[in-house]
């Protein structure tokens, strides 16, 4: 089947409302939903955290990070952690691992690895240019970023009942330049992924922001949430196994930018928290 017509064929499934998540994912979806539950109780929330190993995991080692730890002190048990992080970025690593947990089955995959390893690069680093650059709100940026490759994780849960989805030749194919032409396939990719975000009750303003990243325009001088995610997308270290229009429009952008922040550079900001992104990245890949 040619690329279009799966895409096609999924983009109708989703506009049916017919998401097909795995097992794994859909008790990473139910966790997510009581976290969202006001009437949660801290107790609660440890135990829900606790019975899914991946959330706990991500919990402890984000409260580890220098961006929510500057004290340093060593946090080793989830309730401590979510004291010192909060229900909001707790909630926010639910959904991350619901994206995660997409993909469970295939956990070993090269495409998978480097997927996510790209989607933490660019939570990180969004982290940071929205702190230092853009103005916005730094936990929001993060969060976009751990989601913004939504789609990818989906089409590649649904291959075994698309063979040849994404085997090796049409893998190339997903990101050359010809393909990247055809506004249909990319409208088919955008609404397999709004769809999926609004499945898992991602607010308006985060969703509208990823779809800006997925259009791939740059705005000059950068300043909303989807610059921000525009940005980090195209100077995270390890890049996405599917290029996104961002990747070919905006590729010069950010060479071409001499962006000052009150007469700093970003390639000094960048330099300034390079620790700062190496380990958030680390704990987001955990």
């Amino acid at each position: 089947m040619e690329k279009s017509a799966i895409l096609g064929v999924l983009a109708a499934e989703v506009e049916q409302g017919r998401l097909i998540f795995p097992t794994s994912a859909t008790a990473a979806i139910k966790i997510k939903e009581k976290l969202e539950d006001p009437d949660c109780s801290i107790d609660s929330v440890v135990r829900l955290i606790q019975a899914e190993p991946l959330l706990s995991t991500k919990v402890v080692a984000i409260a580890n990070s220098v961006v929510f730890n500057r004290s340093g002190r060593k946090i080793t048990d989830v309730r401590s952690a979510v004291t010192l992080i909060g229900m909001r970025t707790v909630r926010n690593l639910a959904t991350a691992v619901v994206v995660q947990q997409l993909v469970a089955s295939l956990a070993k995959s090269e495409q998978v690895t480097q997927l996510w390893k790209h989607s933490a690069y660019v939570a990180a680093l969004a982290q940071v240019i929205a702190r230092r650059v853009t103005r916005q709100d730094p936990e929001t940026a993060m969060f976009a970023g751990m989601i913004h490759e939504i789609s990818w994780f989906y089409l590649l849960a649904r291959e075994k009942y698309f063979p040849g989805l994404i085997d090796e030749s049409m893998a190339s194919s997903w990101n050359s330049d010809d393909e990247l032409e055809d506004e249909n396939e990319l409208n088919c990719e955008i609404i397999i992924g709004t769809a999926i975000l609004k499945a898992l009750s991602v607010p308006e303003l985060v969703l509208e922001n990823i779809i800006y990243l997925w259009q791939g325009y740059l705005a000059f001088p950068p300043s909303s949430l989807g610059d921000t995610l525009l940005i980090a997308n195209q100077l995270a270290p390890i890049k996405s196994p599917f290029a996104l229009p961002s990747d070919q429009k905006g590729c010069n952008a950010c060479a071409n930018v001499d962006l000052l922040t009150d007469d700093v550079t970003l390639s000094t900001i960048l330099k300034d928290s390079e620790d700062e992104v190496r380990l958030l990245t680390e704990a987001l890949c955990s």
